[in-house]
């Protein structure tokens, strides 16, 4: 089975499926595949006719069942040294490296390899292997998967995302909620201030604003927070705007996400942003120019995975791998959007977070070994 799944990732670390490019053809390769064993395929086109989620079945049409889940999409390698071509799988010291070996086209191979047993097997609950787009910037095909799934009824009982955890167990991350804000003020003489709208200024005032948010997070930290470091957190990435040092300038724009421990927090921090806009920021530019406004585009709002005291495939994932321990991380995945679903669901896959998105990118033999022997206790628990 690991011969097999090696020769699977290398066929889609093949395919350089950068979140900015199309996954079309990947899919199309994974779907033959898929459809070869038996597996019941659909394919979810994006708006732009570029890019598709999957969803395939194997097993009977009833309610039940596993989600095996991962992202087909990659970051890129712009200005990265790699050792090797990056979208073709090499091999030193037992690490397949290439892009998206770990993060997360090993899991993806893994799931794939186990068609064909999963297809002999009799199973008495069905088998679901979803592989979503564009995760990297944002969970999009997660996103507008979910409701797609919904409509047609289907209801799995469990869902595993793999993520790369070195097979550990995570029953919880942080939400990840990312903005873009666009000032529009006047421009103006720098001779002149008063006679313009600063967009600039009007964008600083605003991430200051932010930055004491993020001060006052902290406070609301609750007891038992097993998170590293244990608040909802705040980072401005881009602060944009300005032509020349003597013109006033007319448009500012502002990238920023946060990572919320608890829903709340997320509320509390639009609401105190959009009560200063509203009160104060909008109030002031538009004393000078009554058409000046301020826009705020989200990005994506990802909601967290919550730790629950049950969860079956927490539970599930432990029993197969021998691992008790359940840990937090701070990094996203699209585990809190089948959570939202009604399934129980845990993030345990091959390879480490420390390695994805790096040059020279791996995950190891023995990881996948690890992977594959976990899936295989999956199947038995369907077939049971």
């Amino acid at each position: 089975m690991l011969k097999a799944t090696e020769a699977i990732l290398a066929e889609l670390i093949s395919f350089p499926t950068v979140s900015s490019d199309s996954n079309l053809d990947m899919m199309a390769w994974m779907a033959d595949r898929l459809e070869h064993h038996g597996a019941r395929v659909e394919l979810f086109a994006d708006s732009s006719g570029a890019k598709a989620n999957m969803f395939a079945t194997i097993g009977p049409d009833v309610p039940g069942g596993v989600v095996l889940s991962g992202h087909s999409d990659v970051v890129p390698v712009t200005d990265q040294v790699w050792h090797s071509n990056p979208f073709q799988l090499s091999e030193r010291d037992d690490r397949l490296h290439g892009r998206g070996a770990c993060d997360m086209k090993g899991f993806i191979a893994a799931a794939i390899a186990m068609a064909d047993p999963l297809a002999e097997t009799p199973l008495k609950r069905p088998v679901h292997l979803c592989f979503t787009h564009d995760e990297e910037v944002g969970c999009m095909g997660a996103r507008a998967l979910v409701p797609e799934l919904q409509k047609r009824g289907y209801a799995p009982r469990m869902a595993i995302v793999g993520e790369p955890t070195e097979m550990r167990i995570i029953e919880g991350h942080k939400g990840c909620c990312e903005y873009t804000c666009r000032f529009h003020g006047m421009e103006g003489h720098g001779s002149a201030p008063e006679r313009g709208v600063n967009a600039v200024e009007y964008a600083v005032r605003y991430v200051t604003r932010l930055m004491a948010l993020a001060e006052q997070l902290k406070t609301r930290v609750p007891a038992n927070s097993r998170f590293d470091p244990p608040w909802t957190t705040v980072n401005v990435g881009r602060l944009y705007g300005g032509v020349a040092h003597n013109v006033i300038p007319g448009f500012a724009e502002v990238d920023w996400e946060m990572r919320p421990m608890q829903e709340a927090d997320a509320g509390f921090v639009k609401e105190a942003l959009h009560a200063y806009v509203e009160t104060e920021l909008l109030p002031a530019m538009r004393k000078v120019n009554p058409a000046a406004r301020i826009e705020t585009q989200v990005i994506g709002e990802v909601a967290g995975l919550e730790p629950l005291p049950e969860n079956a495939a927490r539970d599930l994932v432990a029993q197969l791998t021998g691992n008790e321990t359940c840990d937090v991380v701070p990094f996203g995945t699209e585990a809190g959007l089948f959570q939202e679903m009604g399934m129980s669901v845990v993030v345990c896959g091959p390879g480490s977070i420390h390695e994805a998105h790096k040059p020279d990118e791996y995950v190891s033999r023995d990881q996948l070994s690890q992977c594959l022997t976990m899936l295989e206790g999956v199947a038995r628990s369907v077939a049971a």
